[in-house]
């Protein structure tokens, strides 16, 4: 018997599918079927099969069912959990760079309107600068012009920042429990960017997540054979950036493939293993020493 989107074919006999578009395209996901003897179906045999009468009308019921499937492929994507981690944390990232290079934009104006400030201004980060500018335009009740409400809109943007900070972090925690566990939501939550989502992340071997995020720096590696990178976002967890020049790229290796377990253990299980996080906890902080287990990073 061949199965066919629009019916079941066998010994020239064809029994017609019947359903609404929706069904069709659950029909076509479900099919399997053997390459070798498979004929590709035409129009004429659906009309055989008393499914339409011509090939525009064949044409037309086709067009419907791609829709339906695709957009039951568009819902089962959107349903997934970590769709909305995906599109915080790529928001908190961009509101980083916005943040960041309007801080410094307002910094050059206010240098301009005070040339005296100029040799302060080197020492002065420009967020803090800003925070002074959009607190003075508050006590004065909105009247510092253009500058100050400048200042205070990205100020309001910083709040707003921290408090996504706190709701990304709080999200990765419930989508990546041992990732999270390991590494810290925030970190965990940049790595599932990078990745493109947890299912591509739990697909990672340890070698990549160790280096993800440190693209520049891997590539100059492969142009120019600069030295190979070490570590990409996972420098920013504590075990890693804090942990002694000399072994720091052992604790990077060990963490990562930690991390790579505990990603399959996210997708696959989707809860904590806390047999698997004590053990993990304790292999990285036996890599943080100097001595590691005898074998120190070449």
């Amino acid at each position: 018997m061949q199965s066919c989107w629009f019916g079941d074919v066998e010994a020239g006999q064809c029994t017609p599918f019947t359903g609404d578009s929706a069904a069709y395209a659950r029909r076509v996901r479900e099919i399997r079927t053997s390459m070798d003897p498979f004929v590709p179906p035409d129009w004429q045999q659906a009309v055989a099969c008393g499914v339409c009468r011509d090939r525009a009308e064949y044409l037309a019921l086709l067009q419907k069912v791609c829709i339906a499937g695709s957009e039951q492929a568009v819902r089962e994507q959107y349903a997934a959990k970590d769709v909305e981690l995906l599109q915080m944390v790529r928001t908190l990232d961009e509101m980083d760079t916005v943040t960041n290079v309007l801080s410094e934009r307002v910094a050059d104006w206010y240098q301009i309107r005070h040339p005296s400030f100029s040799r302060k201004y080197r020492r002065t980060p420009a967020h803090v600068l800003v925070k002074s500018i959009s607190e003075r335009n508050r006590e004065r009740g909105g009247g510092g012009g253009a500058l100050g409400k400048v200042a205070a809109e990205i100020t309001s943007l910083a709040d707003a920042r921290t408090a996504l900070a706190k709701e990304v972090s709080a999200r990765a925690c419930d989508v990546m429990p041992n990732t999270s566990a390991l590494i810290g939501g925030l970190v965990a939550a940049r790595l599932l960017s990078h990745a493109g989502g947890l299912k591509e992340l739990s697909r990672l071997p340890a070698s990549a997540i160790q280096v993800l995020g440190a693209r520049t720096a891997l590539f100059a590696h492969i142009r120019t054979h600069a030295p190979s990178p070490k570590h990409g976002i996972i420098f920013q967890h504590r075990r890693v950036h804090n942990a002694p020049r000399e072994v720091r790229g052992k604790v990077a290796r060990v963490l990562a493939g930690k991390l790579a377990i505990a990603a399959r253990l996210d997708y696959y299980r989707g809860c904590a293993v806390p047999v698997f996080l004590d053990d993990a906890q304790a292999r990285i902080d036996r890599a943080g020493t100097v001595e590691g287990e005898g074998d120190k990073q070449q």
